[in-house]
């Protein structure tokens, strides 16, 4: 599989939607850089580098850690594939800081409502001169106290000051720090203030730090439940593999380290084992538990000749399996990289949030400033308390957390969900999209065929024996990777047929493949290539038509410029694909089939299918063309293909959907891709599409309609009509809540149902 350009960091100190401004415009700014994503679900940077920039891949990574720094934070590499041994996250780190998190929330909350308890009961001394003394202290503990809970807020605020960007820890720390500020003025000069008005927010500038500092703990048990899609999958791979080793007296098995296995190595996978890296079975039979990575229940018989994937586990007997994708190359590796680069991707409605939060903190601050201004001048005596509570409760109950969170936590818990059915998506907008798609364009031969075609006829004409017809035929398939290839060569590995070398061979694109063999020319392929060559066919056309009516795809063989024979293919439809079509059309999803197959052995398959709408005999080049008339015609249309040749059209298509039993030229074009390879999975696509979309929606609008009205509650609106105000203790209540409220919302996510 091949590597994409990207660049993973890790990024301290993001707390809200504005840091994440900061760090993706600091990130756009470095020449190289063709895209940035970051995420404040688990506090990641995703950089797509420009092609012509790949060589400098380290020397780019250091100017964005670099750029990065000038932001005030922190930032360290990660590997995409986080190591070729993809473990479970450790959460000895996260555990600590909730144990922290926890103790600063206690003595916060100790410290808060035991003061304003004792202040309620009547145990404080007045505020006045004769009791400076006493209330100076009070002062100086609260200080203490304040900077062992809140320390990380106030660090982040005067960093914001250095580096002139706001965040929510400019936000809280203004709010705390200036009801110490007042209350510590208040207490060494008592005579600012009429008697009746003096009252200290020390108590309050205790309980809002604790209430943050809960929000905070519970915001990270919740943050930890969104990643457990990705630590399932990094658990599936093995640890160790039992290596199956030649020795004098026989073979003799060792335990090694994954990281020690090879291509090509013989590996003993025992019962209740995990597979450890992706291989072919070369002896036994036995059943296999895939549904993590297919997200299918049943388990899957494997015996000698089939692919196995690692991390799947042996369910009951022992199987010896080679080698043959390690590392970064398994598809367990593959699927953990995209699901982390997809976790980390916005889509369109995600932009709109990201423009509010680049100025969100600074107007924040100039309503607060200017709530106090309205205040001081026009509210009721005294109205320099009714002025700072107001301000202060503005500064606190603004929540760019929530704003920030609604996208990217809806996100990563929606493709962890799909990573965990079978569904491996690559961005946020292919999510996004696939809820619009209208028309789903469908590849016949592997997708909604088995792709696994079987040879039925052989028909030789002139002197060619059949056996020599279909060994010159696989001679020539050899080098070729289509699914009617492999039909032929299993049809004379059967008869124990010889095959020869071929020269010069060259894949022909929607038409077929040629050779040099025994210095004679080979054709091997559809009608539209015995054309080009000029060799006539016509004369068989009824045979061959009686064939395609029957559902069989007919190739020719051409030697030396004339016809040799005929080959009859048949691949049979899928068990599932009737409930699949038979699901979209009921959703309102026009179906259309593209192949290249002829059009008798085409319509055959759509009638049994109940397909309207179907092309055959169509080339690569013209299926991206019937995508793009498609299109042109107003439609939204998801590819769904498993070749080589549906490369372009899944490119063009608004959704590419590759089969994960298919190329990988298939699955690096598509945005899309179906483990199991069964359509099926594109309705449980567009049930995760939707699912995941209306969430975001209610996250954006809540997180909204909680600003857009808590801040003027804040500031006192509803005074003039009912004389209520809000207290500051509870707008950072509220505050902390929103944010719990948006990733609770999300988790919801886990439990769909698809």
């Amino acid at each position: 599989m091949n590597e994409q350009p990207v660049i993973r960091l890790s990024v301290s100190d993001m707390r809200c939607a504005g840091c994440i401004s900061k760090v993706e415009a600091a990130i756009d700014s470095v020449d190289g850089v063709a895209q940035a994503s970051v995420s404040l679900a688990d506090h990641t940077a995703i950089i797509f580098v420009h092609a012509d920039h790949v060589g400098r891949m380290h020397e780019l990574g250091d100017a964005v850690i670099a750029a990065i720094a000038n932001t005030g934070r922190e930032a360290t590499r990660l590997s995409v594939s986080d190591d070729v041994n993809v473990r479970p996250e450790t959460s000895t780190e996260q555990d600590g800081q909730s144990k922290k998190r926890l103790l600063q929330v206690l003595v916060a909350g100790v410290a808060g409502f035991g003061l304003m308890a004792a202040n309620m009961a009547g145990l404080l001394p007045a505020i006045s001169a004769d009791h400076t003394v006493f209330w100076i202290g009070v002062a100086l503990i609260t200080a203490m106290i304040m900077l062992a809970t809140g320390f990380d807020y106030y660090r982040g605020m005067l960093r914001g000051f250095k580096y002139r960007s706001g965040s929510m820890d400019t936000l809280i720390g203004l709010g705390t720090a200036s009801a110490w500020c007042y209350s510590t003025v208040l207490v060494i000069n008592p005579d600012l203030i009429v008697e009746a008005a003096r009252h200290t927010y020390f108590e309050a500038a205790l309980i809002i730090l604790a209430l943050i500092n809960l929000g905070q703990w519970l915001e990270s048990r919740a943050k930890g439940k969104t990643g457990e899609a990705i630590r399932l999958l990094c658990g599936l791979q093995a640890r160790d593999a039992r290596l199956v080793r030649d020795a004098d007296d026989g073979t003799v098995e060792i335990d090694i380290p994954i990281s020690q296995v090879r291509v090509g190595d013989i590996l003993r996978v025992r019962p209740g084992e995990k597979v450890p890296v992706d291989g072919r079975v070369t002896e036994g039979q036995s059943v296999l538990d895939e549904s993590i990575i297919s997200g299918e229940s049943m388990p899957v018989l494997k015996s000698a000749g089939d692919a196995v994937i690692g991390g799947t586990i042996n369910a009951t007997g022992s199987l010896l399996i080679q080698a043959e994708q390690i590392g970064h190359d398994t598809v367990l590796a593959h699927i953990i990289d995209t699901v982390r680069i997809a976790q980390a991707s916005k889509p369109a409605i995600a932009k709109l949030a990201d423009r509010v939060a680049s100025i969100f903190v600074t107007a924040i601050i100039s309503i607060a400033l200017l709530t106090f201004v309205i205040w001081w001048f026009f509210g009721p005596e005294p109205s320099s308390v009714y002025a700072f509570t107001t301000m202060m409760s503005v500064l606190l109950i603004a929540c760019p957390c929530a704003l920030g969170l609604a996208t990217p936590i809806s996100i990563m818990v929606g493709t962890g969900r799909g990573a965990t059915a079978g569904i491996l998506i690559k961005n946020a907008e292919v999510l996004e999209m696939l809820e619009k798609v209208t028309t789903v364009v469908v590849d016949k031969t592997g997708t909604l065929t088995e792709g696994k075609p079987s040879l039925s006829t052989l028909h030789s004409i002139g002197a060619m024996a059949e056996d020599d017809l279909l060994s010159q035929a696989a001679s020539l398939e050899q080098g070729s990777e289509h699914p009617l290839a492999a039909a032929v060569l299993e049809a004379a590995k059967e008869r124990e047929l010889s095959l020869e070398t071929v020269d010069d061979f060259a894949a022909l694109p929607g038409k077929g493949v040629q050779g040099l063999m025994n210095q004679q020319t080979l054709l091997l392929g559809n009608a539209t290539l015995m054309n080009d060559a000029d060799i006539k066919i016509c004369e068989h056309a009824e045979l061959v038509e009686q064939h395609q009516q029957a559902g069989e795809t007919v190739i020719y063989l051409a030697v030396n410029g004339a016809l040799a024979g005929l080959i009859g293919i048949s691949d049979p439809i899928k068990t599932t694909t009737q409930e699949a079509i038979t699901a979209l059309h009921d959703e309102g999803i026009e179906v259309v089939m593209l192949t290249g197959d002829n059009h008798h052995t085409a319509q055959a398959v759509a009638t049994k299918l109940g397909i309207k709408h179907f092309e055959a005999e169509v080339l690569p080049e013209q299926k991206a063309a019937v995508i793009k008339q498609l299109q042109d015609e107003g439609n939204i249309v998801a590819m769904a293909g498993d070749g080589i040749n549906d490369a372009p059209a899944l490119a063009q298509a608004h959704v590419g959907i590759a089969m994960g039993t298919g190329t990988d030229v298939a699955m690096e074009s598509a945005g899309l891709t179906l483990i199991k390879g069964d359509l099926n999975g594109i309705v449980r696509a567009r049930r995760l599409s939707r699912a995941t979309m209306k969430n975001i929606r209610q996250n954006l609008f809540f997180a909204f309609v909680y600003n857009s009205a808590g801040v003027p509650i804040a500031a006192g609106i509803l005074y003039p009509f009912f004389g209520l105000l809000l207290s500051p203790v509870i707008a950072a209540a509220a505050m902390s809540c929103s944010s719990v409220s948006v990733i609770t919302n999300a988790l919801r996510l886990r439990s769909t149902k698809l």
